[in-house]
């Protein structure tokens, strides 16, 4: 069956989205809209299957959705749909890390020997929580040396923030699923969830399956899901909060308008510490969480996610508080990389060079 979905996505792709795409908003004939549209329905590098929502102001100027949520059972997508975010997951943590050191419970400059004594290599003394937020530590694995000096250069480390999520469950005394459903409460995201707080896949009625592509170039669908993200080497803190596209709006909303850390700590927060060379979007600085663009004079704060069977973004432009969200429930072929994140650099460019950024373009 899956076999068959593949060949259709492929051969009728036009007709597929035609067919399966939803909730146009009023602006869907506007320029920036008209040009997502041809996008989706003629684009040939692959097919897209998943979620996107474009908002200004907390006001929803593009909103569709294409696709399957079950493949298998021809069941389609809807603005409700839920999916693993993957490391967009990391600005939640980092959010709460600094949340504790507001209320005291921590420094980012304390070793992680202060919180997790049982770490047996020598470098617990030397690495900090500064150190793991903007993935500077050196770590490998738990039981190894460091790859380089603790601070000397950047490499991603989802490792890194497993460790912070066991750190601020010590200094909260909380679990961080307890912590995270707080927080995602204080911002009304009724839709995200942490995967710990719940037994197994089913209890989530609008969660989406996710489908990993083969060699072959057919779809795999990711069973269990839960038991992948709480014993892969992601981990639910670096990558595995369940979201959907319109909370992620309101999560953008409560983060950069001063909703949920003091000035000083957002400061922090998207301070470049550090330089990533990304394979999709190219040079980055990394804050904590947080990659900070600034590509074509355009200041862009965001994430993207990639891991078994989900796909996703989350860019944020603060000069116009404009949101751009896509989420897939099909991970492509990661030895392609820019055509696993094809549709998302496209519909990237279609943002940044339309008039919902103008305001940005005349300010730099």
């Amino acid at each position: 069956m899956i076999k068959l979905v593949q060949f259709i996505l492929r051969r009728s792709l036009p007709l597929f989205a035609v067919l399966i795409l939803c909730n146009y908003t009023s602006l869907s004939q506007s320029s920036f809209a008209t040009k997502i549209d041809s996008l989706i329905k003629t684009a040939s590098l692959r097919p897209f299957n998943g979620v996107i929502v474009i908002a200004q102001n907390g006001e929803v100027k593009y909103a569709k959705s294409y696709g399957f949520a079950d493949i298998d059972k021809k069941i389609a997508l809807t603005l409700h749909a839920q999916f693993v975010i993957g490391s967009i997951s990391k600005q939640i943590n980092a959010t709460l890390v600094l949340q504790e050191m507001e209320q005291g419970h921590l420094k980012l400059t304390d070793p992680i020997s202060k919180y997790l004594p049982e770490i047996k290599e020598d470098w617990k003394d030397s690495v900090t929580i500064y150190h793991l937020l903007n993935h500077t530590s050196g770590i490998v694995k738990i039981d190894t040396l460091l790859a380089f000096k603790q601070g000397s250069k950047f490499s991603y480390s989802n490792l890194g923030y497993q460790l912070l999520g066991k750190i601020i469950e010590k200094t909260s005394g909380k679990t961080f699923a307890t912590l995270t459903k707080e927080l995602l409460e204080r911002c009304n995201m009724s839709n995200t969830t942490c995967p710990d707080l719940y037994k197994e896949e089913s209890k989530l009625k609008y969660l989406a399956k996710g489908y990993d592509e083969q060699a072959n170039g057919n779809l795999k669908r990711v069973k269990d899901i839960f038991r992948y993200l709480q014993s892969s080497s992601v981990g639910i803190p670096a990558g595995g909060i369940i979201s959907t596209a319109k909370d992620l709006i309101k999560w953008n909303q409560y983060l950069h308008q001063g909703k949920l850390l003091t000035d000083s700590s957002y400061k922090m927060m998207i301070t470049s510490f550090a330089i990533r060379q990304h394979p999709v979007w190219g040079e980055v600085g990394y804050g904590y969480g947080l990659q900070i663009n600034q590509q074509d004079s355009i200041y862009e704060i965001g994430h993207s996610g990639l891991l078994n069977g989900f796909a996703s973004v989350n860019f944020y432009y603060p000069a116009t508080q404009t949101s751009v969200i896509v989420l897939e429930n099909i991970s492509y072929n990661t030895k392609n990389i820019k055509r696993a994140f094809f549709f998302e650099c496209a519909l990237r460019r279609i943002v940044m060079q339309s008039k919902l950024l103008s305001r940005v373009s005349a300010n730099n």
